[in-house]
C-alpha cells in the first residue's frame, strides 16, 4: 500500500534528525502494534542511512551478531571481535556518534525486559556517560505500551525521564480512511466507507491488509476477514495476551462483556462473576484499551459506562472472540451471516464515532461529548460545542436519513438544558447525521 499522511510525525522526525548533528536525542515512539511505527521510520529517512536493530525473541548473543553485521553493512566499519552484550554494541555505536552524526532505530524496545532487562541500566549508564558529545538520532519504537510506560514513565526504572522527545503513533483518521478507500475503490458507497472505519479503526496495518486484497467494499471486507487463513481470526489475541500476562482470561472477559453490550460495572462483574474494579483501572489507566465514558458534565461516575477505544478489538470481541466456538469447527459461513444479521446495529454504534472522530478532527469545537439521563430514557449521541463562540450543537445520528427525529433531539436537549444547567446564552442548533453525511 502506498504511504498515507502521517506528515506531521515525518516532518518531527525529520526535525530530531537536524537537530541530532548538534546534540543526542533520544526519541520514543510507541502506538499500539499494526499502527505503523516501522514505516514511519523508514518513510522518515528513507534519504537519509540509518542502522536498524529489530529486538526478536533470540539469545542476546544472536542479537548482538545480526546487529554487528548491520553495523558493517550500513557504516563499513567492522567491531573488533565478536560481542555478546548489547552493551558492548551500544557504546560502540555511541563512540562512532562522536565523530560522525548515526541514526540509530531499535524496534521493539521492549523485548529486552524478557532477554536480559539489565540492558536498559547498562544504556542509562553508557547514554549519560556519552551523550553530550555524540551525535547520535537514538529512536527506540515498542508496541506494548504497558511495557513502554514501565520502561520510561516509571521513576525506579534506570531510563525514566531519558528520552528527549516522545510520539505517540495513532489510528488514522476519518479524512485518511476515506483518501484511502477512495484510492482503491473510487466506487465506493458510504457503506463501504462504514465497514473499513468500523473494522480496522484506521489501523494501517489492517487498512493494508484489506485495501490489498482488493477488499475495498463490504460484504468483501468481511469475507476476507473471516477465512481461514485470516490473520484477522487470531489478531486480538495475538495482540493482547503479551500485554495481560496470566491474567488474560479475566481481561478477555470483561472486553467480551463491554463489546456485547453490557457497559456499566455491575452488569460486567455479573457476567464475569467476580470484582473488577481494579481490571477496569488496568485496563484504562495502564493499557489504555476502554475508558470511563460519562454524560456530558456530570458531576460523579455513579452513571459510567464502559468503552472499548479500539474499533477493531470492538468488532473482535463482539464476533470472533465471541463466537470462537464456530471457527473451532470450521464454520465460517455461518459466522458471516451472523456478522452481517447483526451488522446494522454494531456499525450504528460505530457510525457515533465516526461523526465523533470528524468533529474533533475539523477542530471547530472546544468540547465534544454526549449525554443520556440516568434512568437511560433519554439519550443524545453528540453534543459539541465551542466556548469561544458560544454555540453548541445537538446531534442525532442514524444510518438512515429517514429515521432521524429532529422534534424528539430538540425535547432532549431540553431535558439536558434543564438538567444540566449549561449554556446560558449560547447559540443552540440541531442537526441530524447520517450515512449521506459520511
Amino acid at each position: 500500500m502506498n504511504f498515507f499522511d502521517r506528515n506531521r510525525e515525518t516532518e518531527t522526525l525529520k526535525q530530531i534528525q537536524e537537530l541530532s548533528q548538534q546534540h543526542a536525542q533520544f526519541t520514543v515512539l510507541t502506538g499500539r502494534r499494526r499502527i505503523g511505527k516501522t514505516s514511519l521510520v523508514f518513510h522518515a529517512y528513507k534519504d537519509i542511512p540509518f542502522l536498524y536493530f529489530f529486538v526478536s525473541k533470540k539469545a542476546e548473543s544472536e542479537l548482538c551478531d545480526s546487529y554487528q553485521q548491520e553495523i558493517t553493512s550500513k557504516l563499513g566499519i567492522p567491531m573488533l571481535g565478536r560481542a555478546t552484550r548489547f552493551a558492548d554494541i551500544f557504546d560502540y555505536v555511541m563512540q562512532i556518534a562522536k565523530q560522525r552524526p548515526i541514526t540509530l532505530f531499535i524496534d521493539e524496545f521492549q523485548e529486552f525486559l524478557r532477554i536480559n532487562s539489565s540492558v536498559y541500566s547498562d544504556m542509562q549508564k553508557i547514554w549519560d556517560i556519552n551523550k553530550n558529545d555524540s551525535h547520535i538520532n537514538l529512536i527506540v519504537g515498542g508496541s506494548v505500551q504497558s511495557l513502554i510506560y514501565k520502561i520510561f514513565e516509571d521513576k525506579k526504572e534506570p531510563l525514566y525521564n531519558r528520552q528527549t522527545s516522545l510520539i505517540r503513533l495513532d489510528r488514522f483518521t476519518p479524512s485518511v480512511i476515506k483518501e484511502i478507500l477512495a484510492t482503491y475503490n473510487p466506487n465506493y458507497c458510504a457503506d463501504d466507507l462504514l465497514a473499513l472505519y468500523s473494522f480496522t479503526g484506521g489501523v494501517a496495518k489492517y487498512v493494508e491488509l484489506l485495501m490489498e486484497k482488493g477488499a475495498t467494499m463490504r460484504q468483501k471486507m468481511i469475507e476476507s476477514i473471516i477465512q481461514p487463513d485470516s490473520v484477522f481470526l487470531s489478531e486480538g489475541k495475538n495482540l493482547l495476551i503479551e500485554e495481560f500476562g496470566k491474567d488474560y482470561g479475566v481481561y478477555f472477559s470483561i472486553l467480551s462483556a463491554i463489546a456485547t453490550g453490557h457497559t456499566q460495572r455491575s452488569q460486567i462483574e455479573d457476567i464475569v462473576g467476580k470484582e473488577v474494579g481494579g481490571y477496569l483501572s488496568m485496563l484504562e489507566d495502564s493499557y489504555g484499551i476502554i475508558r470511563k465514558h460519562k454524560p456530558m458534565f456530570a458531576t460523579t461516575n455513579s452513571n459510567v459506562r464502559y468503552q472499548l477505544n479500539d474499533n477493531f478489538l470492538s468488532f473482535w470481541f463482539r464476533f470472533i472472540y465471541k463466537y470462537n466456538y464456530m471457527l473451532e469447527i470450521d464454520a465460517f459461513d455461518a459466522l458471516r451471516e451472523i456478522v452481517e444479521r447483526d451488522y446494522e446495529t454494531f456499525s450504528g454504534n460505530m457510525l457515533e464515532r465516526y461523526f465523533k472522530d470528524k468533529l474533533i478532527e475539523e477542530k471547530q469545537y472546544t468540547q465534544i461529548g454526549n449525554w443520556w439521563s440516568r434512568n437511560g430514557q433519554d439519550e443524545i449521541d453528540l453534543i459539541a460545542t465551542n466556548e469561544l463562540s458560544k454555540q453548541t450543537v445537538f446531534y442525532e445520528v442514524k444510518r438512515k436519513e429517514e429515521e432521524i427525529d429532529i422534534p424528539l433531539l430538540i425535547k432532549r436537549a431540553e431535558t439536558f438544558l434543564i438538567a444540566t444547567r449549561q449554556f446560558k446564552k449560547y447559540s443552540i442548533s440541531h442537526i441530524g447525521l447520517s450515512m449521506k453525511d459520511m
